[in-house]
């Protein structure tokens, strides 16, 4: 059975290293569920040098070919069992929809693990009590919310430590996630509209990018160079408001010259109430997760 984890307990030397140096040892990381996030997360931190195919293993349903072979396609093994992978695993990410997070960590807390591991999870809506009942006693849990560009390194992640997690665990978690883009602490209050904003965020802005283009389409210019164009605009827009730190109000206002047609586009979109549609789908994007953690799929 896992054991307590104090901040001050000693870790097994495998996992101290990795904290320590873990530039010059692998770790061993696994995933429960192989969808889209765990492969964005596996190739992230295989592009990061923080592991390669073979230190990653993950389950999949028999099913779910795509999956298999995707991890497969990393150099990394690819099975049907759960059970396996914790027990080869030092941290073990729980990458399954929020309904199947019970039937998949059944087998582990039956079987009773050694006191090695860190759980991570981007289970939406599934709490770190929830987790740490599903799981051995005193489990070291993290929850987590990443989201998809973290295959390209580019991810806004953020996470929340359970009861028996230790300042190491969250070291290590930091190192991960700041390896596949930023990271931030927050209170598990915030999650809901953490995963609404940027959790769901990036399926907002490939519908402005596609709508962008396809302005620029309907204004004469061809497909390709539109996609290209509109990609690079919000990519730049988002390291100024990154980078600068300015309010992004001050920073429209620097692109918007009296009587221009950025003035005329900004008031077409404030006619057809862009700001409140937006705000609108966080809000919506919210109350889901809040439905799903009551127990709706």
């Amino acid at each position: 059975m896992l054991c307590a984890g104090q901040c001050e307990s000693p870790l097994r030397p495998g996992l101290s290293e990795i904290l320590e140096t873990m530039s010059s040892k692998l770790l061993k990381i696994g995933f429960i569920g192989g969808g889209k996030m765990a492969q964005a997360m596996a190739k992230g931190f295989i592009s990061a040098g923080l592991a390669k195919g073979e230190t990653i293993i993950s389950s999949c349903h028999p099913t779910d070919l795509v999956s298999l072979q995707a991890f497969k396609d990393l150099g990394a093994e690819s099975i049907t069992e759960n059970l396996p992978v914790v027990q080869k695993s030092e941290v073990v990410i729980v990458a399954v929809k929020p309904y199947i997070v019970p039937i998949a960590l059944a087998d582990v807390k039956k079987s009773g693990v050694d006191a090695d591991k860190l759980f991570l999870s981007v289970a939406m809506g599934v709490t770190t009590k929830q987790l740490e009942q599903l799981l051995p006693k005193q489990a070291r849990v993290i929850r987590v919310m990443p989201n998809t560009p973290a295959l390209v390194q580019s991810g806004a992640s953020v996470f929340v430590k359970g009861a028996a997690a230790t300042d190491r665990d969250v070291n290590i978690t930091k190192k991960l996630l700041q390896s596949i883009g930023i990271c931030e602490e927050v209170s598990e209050a915030w999650m809901d509209a953490v995963t609404a904003l940027s959790g769901s965020g990036p399926a907002y802005v490939y519908i402005f990018i596609e709508a962008l283009a396809d302005g620029g389409v309907k204004m004469g210019l061809p497909r390709d160079l539109a996609y290209r164009l509109a990609s690079q605009t919000v990519l730049g827009a988002g390291k100024m408001v990154r980078d600068t730190r300015q309010h992004p109000g001050v920073l429209k206002d620097d692109v918007t010259s009296p009587g221009g047609s950025t003035a005329t586009g900004l008031h077409f979109l404030e006619q057809s109430s862009f700001r409140s549609a937006v705000i609108g789908a966080v809000e919506a994007a919210a109350k889901r997760c809040k439905e799903v953690a009551q127990g709706g799929h």
